[in-house]
């Protein structure tokens, strides 16, 4: 079996959980749907401690772009499930797909891109046929 990942589909087609209010990244609210603490921030996105901030100006550049990264893979999966909810007991399930890890694990220890793979094939093997 071929998967059909298209290039449009690695963005969601809404703004599910108000993740972008006005076009900008609401930082604090995906970190807060995480449940993620600042060391989990840390760790997570190879930014320091120290560093950990979510006011724009003073923000690390690398901070900003990992926790982009996440809120748009949290609306991926809230566009499968349409609900909030679902989709954050999703993201702290383990699942054995993941080598029974929970989704919010994999991104705390780095291994965002391959769970982002996974969302993307997961949403793709369950598309109707195009």
């Amino acid at each position: 079996m071929t998967l059909n990942i298209a290039l449009f589909d690695t963005v969601p087609r809404h703004d599910y959980l108000s993740l972008f209010p006005e076009g900008k990244t609401d930082y604090s609210k995906v970190v807060e749907l995480l449940d993620f603490s600042k060391n989990d921030v840390a760790r997570a996105s190879n930014v320091s401690l120290q560093s950990i901030r979510y006011d724009v100006p003073r923000m690390p550049k690398e901070l900003e772009d990992r926790i982009r990264e996440w809120a748009v893979a949290l609306n991926l999966v809230a566009q499968f499930f349409q609900d909030q909810q679902k989709t954050i007991l999703w993201f702290s399930t383990p699942n054995p797909l993941l080598g029974d890890m929970t989704p919010r694990d994999m991104i705390k220890i780095g291994r965002f891109r391959k769970l982002c793979r996974f969302i993307q094939t997961a949403i793709a093997e369950n598309q109707p046929p195009r």
